[in-house]
């Protein structure tokens, strides 16, 4: 998968919607504004290149964050830039991550499906929210799987799962199965809606998905928190 190349897509369409109304509420990241995720954003941008280029993760800041439309927009369109810029060297270079692999190929992954979401986060605060590639959104559930989750366990942020659910995306074919033993429940749907329920945009119970097995025990395994 090309990531850059992915990456700068959903980076341009992110940039595009701050045209649009700062101030509409992003439902699903507490009391932020559009512009808040902007900050967010562009401040995550720059924690990247600095991650890849100095080899820490102490830059995280949006005290300098400009407030007026203009100013925000060019700032993180200049964010967008540099951290494509960083994250086009090989992906094997080493760089600082907060967990494996220490290189900028988890980043490339990483820093995608975080605009991913959060370009969706912004469509959605503007009511013009568009469809997610299945095979794209299938790697982001893989992702929460292989990645978000085992460090939620390990950072003490969630339990691990006692027991197993087999998950199924109906549109990419991609299947998985988080937790030990036999699966007690299995959870279907297309992949952009187990994404978006796994990273809490939709509930569990969403109509979306079809649910077969012990419902309860399956829907409490993909309780978690998954993802920060």
């Amino acid at each position: 998968m090309d990531y850059v190349t992915e990456l700068r897509r959903e980076l341009t369409l992110f940039g595009a919607l701050l045209d649009g109304d700062l101030s509409a509420p992003v439902e699903h990241c507490g009391d932020w504004r559009l512009a808040d995720l902007a900050a967010h954003m562009g401040a995550g941008n720059l924690w990247v290149v600095t991650a890849v280029k100095e080899g820490h993760g102490d830059d995280y800041d949006e005290t300098a964050v400009p407030r007026d439309q203009a100013g925000l927009r060019a700032w993180y369109a200049d964010s967008a830039d540099r951290l494509v810029e960083a994250l086009s060297a090989d992906p094997a270079t080493p760089a600082w991550t907060f967990a494996p692999p220490h290189t900028v190929g988890f980043w490339r992954r990483r820093r995608y499906h975080e605009t991913l979401i959060h370009r969706w986060d912004a469509e959605r605060a503007l009511g013009t929210p568009t469809p997610v590639n299945p095979e794209l959104a299938a790697d982001g559930v893989a992702e929460v799987f292989d990645t978000m989750a085992p460090i939620m366990v390990a950072r003490g942020a969630a339990a691990a799962p006692a027991q197993s659910v087999r998950i199924t995306a109906t549109d990419s074919g991609h299947r998985w199965t988080y937790g030990p033993g036999d699966p007690v429940a299995e959870v279907s749907g297309t992949a952009e809606d187990l994404l978006l329920v796994l990273w809490g945009r939709k509930p569990r119970d969403s109509d979306a998905l079809t649910w077969t097995g012990d419902l309860q025990a399956g829907r409490d395994v993909l309780a978690g928190p998954l993802v920060p």
